[in-house]
């Protein structure tokens, strides 16, 4: 693994949405508990427009949605669903600008990635993007665009950051799979061909040159070589829902430099156990991979996971503040 994948992330972070509904509370939070990868907050509790969709769809660029019964639609213009997304983003990246003063190292900033985006927004007949091959290379064209300018921004205000993009691809396996229900529901958009879903995450990927992206996806089998093969540095997923089918491809993904965000702690309230039990499954992988033992904290960083919206505000930063010790423990005691 080189130099450069060992140092451009944390040990750990957190995936991306809080609870509550504020901005500068939740950027406190999560540059505080992560001192060496923090990450921009999304809450979706402050309503539409703060919902992962709905904050994505305010970034793109000559394409604007509005919240019609059914969910975002495509439409015509800028309305005031768009406005207040974009009124919601810059308050949180001022929240961020006043709490990173002077911080240098990663910083994780998140958008829905293109195939939940085409699963996830209607054209103007109600269908999804995803029903329109042409639709979705335009909506691809439009979310790299408007993430170019939000990572431009982020770095203008941030200045020493060095932003590491996640995709958020919850509906990536659905798409692959032909399991996305029609506007009616008694059918199901056909599947896409994976190397078209593999080149628009490329393209999308591409947005960020040099610096790392990262897919998460908390659904079962993650596709983790075609990510690989899409060029993305990490891949962040529920740990609690690998099985040993996907032994091979993260064996291989870990041996060709790969980031692991490890999603190890549940994303609602329970019962937390001391940080080395929760990564007891971790060294257990590693072990049944065969792995260097020394590798782990070069390879994994430990997240919740899922986002935390719908965690207790108190749930939330234990949550966060334990996936800090549980990295520790991996890096103290791999074995």
């Amino acid at each position: 693994m080189s130099e450069n994948s060992q140092t451009r992330f944390g040990p750990a972070t957190g995936v991306g949405s809080l609870p509550g509904d504020d901005a500068r509370e939740a950027v406190k939070t999560a540059t505080g508990t992560f001192e060496d990868f923090p990450f921009l907050p999304e809450l979706p509790a402050r309503g539409p427009g703060a919902d992962m969709i709905g904050r994505t769809a305010g970034m793109l660029v000559e394409l604007y949605a509005r919240v019609e019964p059914s969910g975002w639609r495509l439409g015509d213009r800028p309305g005031r669903d768009t406005k207040r997304a974009r009124a919601w983003l810059g308050e949180d990246l001022d929240a961020l600008e006043e709490f990173t003063q002077g911080y240098e190292g990663p910083l994780k900033v998140q958008a829905v990635g293109p195939w939940t985006l085409a699963a996830a927004l209607e054209l103007r007949n109600g269908e999804a993007v995803l029903s329109d091959a042409g639709a979705c290379r335009d909506l691809a064209a439009s979310l790299t665009e408007g993430l170019r300018l939000h990572l431009a921004e982020v770095r203008r205000r941030v200045p020493g950051a060095r932003p590491v993009l996640q995709l958020d691809e919850p509906s990536l396996t659905a798409v692959l799979r032909g399991r996305v229900r029609s506007a009616s529901g008694y059918r199901t958009h056909r599947a896409v061909d994976r190397q078209v879903v593999e080149a628009a995450l490329r393209d999308v990927a591409g947005v960020q040159g040099e610096g790392p992206v990262v897919v998460h996806s908390c659904a079962p089998d993650v596709p983790f070589a075609l990510l690989r093969r899409a060029g993305v540095a990490g891949v962040s997923f529920d740990f609690s829902l690998l099985t040993e089918r996907d032994d091979e491809a993260i064996g291989e993904a870990v041996e060709g430099g790969t980031r692991l965000f490890a999603g190890v702690l549940p994303g609602t309230d329970g019962p937390l156990s001391d940080p080395a039990g929760s990564v007891m499954g971790v060294r257990t992988l590693w072990r049944r991979l065969g792995l260097h033992p020394g590798l782990l904290a070069e390879a994994v960083t430990v997240t919740p996971s899922c986002g935390l919206a719908g965690a207790s505000p108190e749930y939330a930063r234990r949550a966060l503040a334990h996936c800090v010790l549980a990295a520790r423990s991996l890096a103290d005691n791999p074995e």
